[in-house]
């Protein structure tokens, strides 16, 4: 198929940037959509031009490094998918594709479609974390812990934290990342210790930041990759409540 590509060109942090359009020709459709930016940045170094900046590592859908706002839906158009996991049989021969960066005043644009996500490393290190000692793996009924709660432990620890839920919401809130930051170890006997100053103290790295507040739009659960749910944030503002009110 032969595309036509729309892609957010910026030299740097402090540069403007805008839209530049590429012609890209021949491509499978069953490439995947990086794939497809490799082969045009190929093309482009052919030329003697500056290849397309693009965050990128495993490209199977779990390091959630691939973080490209696609036709205006973070990831593109793919349910419950990477944009690394995204094929070109998604588009059609002739279509015309717009390629952004994750839009967040927390995430500043480094170059082209790279995005400074370390705001994230600041709110797992406010209390992304226990401090009990675990030494080596104990035995799997050592620390019995009821299914429904490891259940729900492990659905929140799936999030890749990959920023698609701060791109996709209009407030630019981490809320659903921080929410199951703070579910995954709250759920379970390790995380109790530290459970009222982990939601406190990650809340408070999550404004400082700069992220924007939650007002329950829905966004972020639509394009997260793991299906994070949004209950998880309700889950969060009970636990802050309870927390506070400790205080």
């Amino acid at each position: 198929m032969d595309i036509k590509v729309r892609v957010w060109r910026q030299s740097g942090p402090t540069a403007g940037g805008k839209m530049v359009t590429y012609d890209v020709k021949g491509i499978s459709p069953d490439a995947s959509f990086l794939e497809m930016i490799d082969v045009l940045n190929e093309t482009l170094i052919l030329n003697g031009d500056d290849p397309i900046a693009f965050d990128h590592d495993c490209r199977e859908g779990i390091c959630g490094a691939c973080s490209m706002v696609i036709n205006g839906v973070a990831h593109g158009p793919e349910k419950a998918t990477t944009t690394c996991q995204l094929h070109m049989r998604k588009f059609k021969d002739g279509d015309v594709i717009d390629v952004e960066p994750w839009r967040a005043a927390a995430f500043p644009v480094i170059k082209d479609l790279v995005v400074d996500r370390s705001a994230f490393d600041k709110i797992i290190q406010a209390g992304g974390y226990i401090t009990a000692p675990t030494g080596t793996a104990p035995d799997a009924h050592a620390a019995p812990v009821p299914k429904k709660d490891a259940d729900a432990a492990f659905e929140a620890a799936t999030c890749i934290g990959c920023g698609a839920c701060v791109a996709a919401c209009p407030n630019g809130s981490s809320m659903l990342f921080t929410a199951a930051k703070i579910a995954h170890l709250g759920l379970m006997p390790q995380g109790q210790p530290e459970r009222d100053s982990r939601v406190i103290d990650m809340l408070q790295a999550q404004d400082d930041a700069g992220f924007g507040g939650c007002t329950n739009a829905g966004e972020c659960t639509t394009v997260c990759p793991k299906g994070i749910p949004l209950s998880l944030i309700g889950r969060l503002n009970s636990d802050y409540r309870k927390a506070i009110s400790k205080r």
